[in-house]
């Protein structure tokens, strides 16, 4: 069975890669982060040649279903973000 890396973990293989200690690599996740939501609040792409791209992308106002009460319900368009993986990344999970 597969582990699940928490920001905790994820800090510790980055600071070993990196050969630094915890806090520059828990600052370092923080600030791409921090980035990458910054820039697609302002309608921007991220796209990181060989990992992927990240965008915003509109979901599109639709009906629904209360399930406790199985009224129909109107859900509101929104705003999602996004992740397309690159393939070079893809391969490199196969």
């Amino acid at each position: 069975m597969s582990e699940i890396l928490n920001k905790k973990a994820l800090t510790e293989v980055v600071a070993e890669k990196l050969e630094s200690t915890k806090k520059d690599a828990s600052a370092a996740i923080d600030a791409v982060c921090e980035a990458i939501a910054d820039e697609l609040k302002k309608g921007n792409k991220i796209d990181i040649s060989g990992f992927g791209k990240f965008e915003v992308k509109e979901r599109a106002a639709r009906q629904g279903i209360n399930p406790a009460t199985k009224e129909p319900i109107q859900i509101p368009a929104t705003k999602v973000p996004a992740f397309k993986a690159a393939k070079a990344f893809k391969e490199s999970v196969k």
